[in-house]
């Protein structure tokens, strides 16, 4: 695991952060400059190959395993080092582009509870379960529990991204709120498949509230 900012065990907030396909660690670290808030932890795993699930998001379950299990294990194993250096999930933000974005979503909707933030840029939850014409989904897909306890979750996308359908952000905003969580969707018309000054804006106030003396974000 990579990162850049505050030492983990100095930092008083983290940022787990999940480069997309084809990228790397580094790559998505680079993100931490836009951010500006160097008293923060970034940490970012490495994805085999650059790619944590080889198929589509969109494809069944079962064809991105055992590739997914595998990838959401990484997430877990970087959740419990951060833990560690005396960070709690609290105080954990956990922000994805593209392919990163659907594995940090996926993971935080699968072990729900209060997270510092959930920030998927251009991504969505995995699964076949709301694409028209799809064979009826397994019991897994979107079967998700838990609270997330007002964590604070922000979705950014572009209205026409070539990547990633608008009915399937929908749906992980739908998911996201009833699992519990403070939901904030942005589409923006017109936008490729990147990262916005907005988006940037959002995480670092986010940091900021985190960083704050009672460090709860989302109240």
């Amino acid at each position: 695991m990579q990162g850049t900012g505050a030492p983990l065990d100095e930092a008083k907030v983290a940022v787990l952060m999940v480069h997309g396909r084809g990228a790397s660690a580094q790559s998505i670290l680079s993100l931490a400059a836009s951010i500006d808030r160097p008293e923060v932890a970034y940490v970012a795993p490495q994805a085999a190959n650059g790619t944590w699930y080889p198929n589509s998001f969109l494809a069944p379950l079962s064809s991105n395993e055992p590739w997914l299990g595998g990838a959401l294990s990484v997430l877990s194993d970087s959740m419990a080092t951060i833990g560690a250096a005396g960070i709690p999930p609290r105080r954990t933000v956990l922000l994805g582009f593209s392919q990163g974005a659907c594995l940090a979503s996926e993971f935080s909707a699968r072990n729900a509870q209060r997270y510092g933030g959930v920030i998927a840029l251009s991504g969505g939850l995995i699964g076949t379960a709301d694409l028209p014409g799809a064979d009826p989904p397994n019991d897994k897909e979107f079967g998700y529990g838990g609270d997330l306890e007002g964590t604070p979750v922000f979705l950014g996308c572009s209205d026409r991204d070539a990547h990633i359908p608008l009915e399937r952000v929908r749906r992980t905003t739908a998911v996201f709120a009833g699992l519990g969580g403070r939901v904030t969707e942005r589409i923006y018309p017109g936008m490729g498949h990147v990262v916005n000054d907005d988006e940037i804006g959002f995480v670092r106030d986010l940091l900021r509230s985190l960083l704050a003396p009672d460090g709860v974000a989302g109240r």
